[in-house]
């Protein structure tokens, strides 16, 4: 039995493994609250664009000689304020801009990854190094989290009234073009925190899974918030633990736990749908009160 139980617990003796968790959940927070409002409105898209956007800032960071993460942040609002601009100012949908812009961008980031000499692998930059993280890492991510948590969490209620209803929200007086760019600038943000975790290709899923299971199975959106957080929350660490014995990588580990728990939901949503259509036939098909009584004041 101690065996067993040694065996068990073995993932969290090693330091890396240790520091994987930490960074795991800590993005997964965000990520899952982010998710909420891009299942809603119907913005896949748009994490993706923004989460491939980022490459070439990466890549001129580096050039540079600056963070990263500013790099990536600043590539990340130029595809954001440039899928604005092409929206308003063409006749082209919104979903056609984003694919041209995102592409683009990326094109160009691979471009000049191919054109310079760099120490960072290109794997590293797309599908994240989760086991190599350092406490730098860790704190960076950790500062980013918090404030983009704490921003959603504050603003939910104006920013799903922006999202949903954008007139009735500026007859009440809320600033719809910077609760709009605000969302957007914490999507940015977030998807820069998770380079180091989940890498540029596996982000777009963090940003989709948790909010998708959490339609399936919430009908308010702040019970939708906390299945969202739980969902993303347990999904990281059952994916960097299974990780370890496996022999896999954390990041897509993560990603495959969250598609089964999307199975599960929506497996759970047809059987509940099924369920309340037959209690609905059942109470349809009943007599109503009186029917089939015999009057007593009737001979």
């Amino acid at each position: 039995m101690s065996a067993l139980i040694d065996t068990l617990m073995l993932p969290f003796a090693f330091p890396f493994m240790q520091q994987a968790f930490i960074i795991s959940l800590l993005i997964a927070a965000p990520m899952a609250l982010l998710s909420c409002f891009l299942v809603l409105k119907g913005w896949s898209l748009m994490g993706d664009a923004v989460s491939h956007a980022v490459l070439p800032g990466v890549v001129v960071a580096y050039i540079v000689g600056i963070p990263f993460a500013v790099g990536a942040f600043a590539a990340g609002m130029i595809c954001v304020l440039g899928i604005g601009y092409l929206k308003e100012n063409s006749r082209v949908k919104e979903d056609t801009i984003m694919g041209v812009v995102f592409s683009g961008m990326f094109g160009l980031g691979l471009l000049l990854y191919t054109k310079i000499r760099t120490e960072v692998h290109l794997d590293h930059i797309l599908f994240g190094d989760m086991l190599g993280v350092s406490w730098g890492d860790i704190a960076q991510t950790g500062i980013i989290a918090v404030c983009a948590s704490a921003a959603i969490l504050l603003f939910r209620r104006d920013l799903l009234l922006a999202a949903f209803d954008a007139q009735h929200a500026r007859a009440i007086g809320l600033p719809v073009v910077i609760l709009h760019y605000g969302l957007l600038s914490v999507l940015s943000l977030t998807i820069v925190a998770a380079l180091t975790a989940v890498g540029i290709i596996l982000a777009i899923a963090m940003l989709i899974g948790p909010g998708a299971v959490a339609f399936l199975l919430a009908r308010r959106f702040d019970r939708m918030l906390i299945t969202s957080l739980a969902v993303a929350l347990s999904a990281s660490f059952l994916g960097v633990y299974l990780s370890f014995f496996l022999d896999s990588a954390p990041a897509p580990t993560i990603v495959l736990v969250m598609t089964v728990m999307f199975v599960g939901a929506f497996l759970y949503t047809l059987r509940r749908n099924a369920l309340e259509d037959a209690a609905r036939a059942t109470d349809s098909s009943a007599p109503s009160s009186g029917e089939g009584l015999v009057n007593p004041g009737r001979k």
